[in-house]
């Protein structure tokens, strides 16, 4: 990356920045690869953060699919882990996981399941296994809950078998005006659902998968208790890359904690073959990035303050303007031979692009993907009408509170009050971007334009050739587009 003018003398955010374009022969998006140099195994450069309001397995199929990868939280208990994992190996890398209910079940039962689906459609199967109809969530909003799925449920049902090129399904769902197919296998039973965005979708992406061809997923696993189980564990279960995560990355104990998870992964890479990569984190400066890299670590995270959810900087004073310390780290990280993942503080496509200008290999987001069908949260309701998840910070009282549940009573009192986050906020559905696809859509197309400006095909060209400059807040406020006329 190269500045266009002299560099700063002071630290920059992303609003603080924009990119010029540049002499270009990359004519189409479609000519941009965006697989990551970081050597996890995805395809586009988003990873979701390890946040429990955040990262879950329903969202961790979906973004595997498009080619990122989330990161499942810490918190979480070892089997619940386990279960997660290996549920995310055994989905389908095209096909969508369905919603399924029997026709006897009260509709009650499809308002429950079908929250995390974006199609909002769950398919009714027979004792066989086999679709016999499918019921929508409008269907089942319109009658008592109580009735049953055979009562409202469409039999109309147009399948199509598990071995049909994606194209012929694409067209004969518009011939019959369908959104959705049940897939069938050769025995008849349900093998997933095709929608027509998922197959225009699986036509530009390709999904993030392991050598034996399963969908990826990390886990995240701290740097307190039993560090070597819990790393061990994790790669028991098949995770794909360990985060070992602490607010403060750059102290003693990160260092410990790295050498153990190094020493775990190596013995079983040696036993398996599969070197599993680590990410260690947060830190905002080339020592912090360098001290890192030294003790184990392949990916450093950075970013201290910069997310939604934190209140460090305001409680603090502590952390750094989100482009400067990703731009430093990343330069560090290069020498010492590792690469970085930007973790916070991006909101709209252009923040991605510019993180991966400033050179890190991925970007983390987590409050951006809260509110979105795939996130763990119950949908709720606001009096206007607008549909919300709630969201939290990581060292907010809640989710400390939820960490410290085996302690004693005033332990866990006593942890409460050194709270740096958000305990609880409305992340609102986007009505025109509900999903957490429609947003990796809309973040991809902006990155791959950006790509495209500068003139570079992948992220390593794109590093190596934005010319980037310094901007006033009314310059970046001219960017801003205007829903209504001045």
């Amino acid at each position: 990356m190269k500045f266009l003018g002299d560099r700063p003398a002071y630290d920059l955010t992303y609003n603080d920045v924009f990119m010029a374009p540049s002499r270009s022969s990359v004519s189409s998006r479609l000519d941009v690869d965006l697989t990551t140099p970081d050597r996890v195994g995805t395809t586009i450069p988003l990873v979701v953060a390890n946040m429990t309001a955040i990262s879950g397995r329903r969202m961790a199929e979906t973004v595997a699919r498009r080619g990122a990868i989330a990161i499942l939280p810490q918190d979480i208990p070892e089997h619940a882990m386990r279960e997660t994992v290996a549920y995310v190996k055994a989905r389908h890398t095209v096909f969508e996981t369905p919603v399924t209910v029997q026709a006897g079940e009260p509709v009650s039962n499809v308002l429950a399941l079908i929250g995390k689906r974006a199609h909002r459609t769950a398919v009714v199967v027979g004792d066989d296994g086999a679709p016999i109809g499918l019921v929508t969530e409008r269907q089942s909003r319109r009658v008592d809950r109580f009735a049953t799925v055979g009562e409202v449920m469409t039999r109309d049902l147009f399948t199509v078998d598990d071995n049909e090129e994606l194209s012929a399904v694409f067209n004969a769902l518009t011939d019959h005006h369908f959104e959705l197919a049940p897939v069938v296998a050769g025995d008849g039973r349900l093998a997933g659902v095709l929608t027509r965005q998922g197959i225009l979708r699986s036509a530009i992406y390709q999904p993030a998968v392991d050598p034996a061809g399963r969908l990826r997923i990390g886990v995240a696993i701290g740097i307190n208790g039993d560090v070597r189980a819990k790393a061990a564990a994790a790669i028991a279960a098949g995770a794909d890359v360990l985060v070992v995560d602490t607010a403060h990355g750059h102290q003693d104990k990160m260092i410990d904690a790295l050498g153990v998870v190094r020493a775990v992964r190596d013995e079983a890479a040696a036993a398996s073959g599969i070197r599993v990569p680590i990410a260690a984190g947060n830190v905002v400066t080339a020592a912090g990035a360098r001290d890192l890299a030294g003790a184990g670590a392949d990916i450093i995270k950075v970013g201290v303050g910069p997310g939604a959810m934190c209140t460090t900087r305001m409680m603090t004073g502590v952390g750094r303007p989100q482009f400067s310390a990703v731009l430093e780290c990343a330069s560090a990280a290069t020498e010492s031979g590792a690469t970085v993942w930007a973790d916070g503080g991006v909101k709209y496509p252009r923040d991605v692009a510019l993180a991966l200008a400033a050179g890190a290999a991925s970007v983390m987001i987590g409050s951006w993907f809260a509110g979105t069908w795939e996130s763990p949260g119950d949908l709720n309701q606001a009096p206007d009408g607008r549909l919300y998840k709630e969201s939290f910070g990581m060292a907010s009282a809640r989710a400390v509170s939820g960490r410290t549940q085996a302690r004693s009573a005033f332990e866990r009192a006593r942890s409460a009050l050194f709270e740096e986050g958000i305990s609880s906020s409305r992340m609102f559905l986007d009505e025109s971007r509900p999903g957490v696809e429609d947003l990796i859509d809309s973040i991809v197309a902006g990155v791959r334009s950006s790509f495209t400006y500068a003139g570079a095909r992948n992220i390593a060209e794109f590093r190596e050739r934005a010319l980037v400059g310094v901007q006033s807040a009314s310059g970046y406020d001219e960017g801003r587009p205007r829903e209504t006329s001045w």
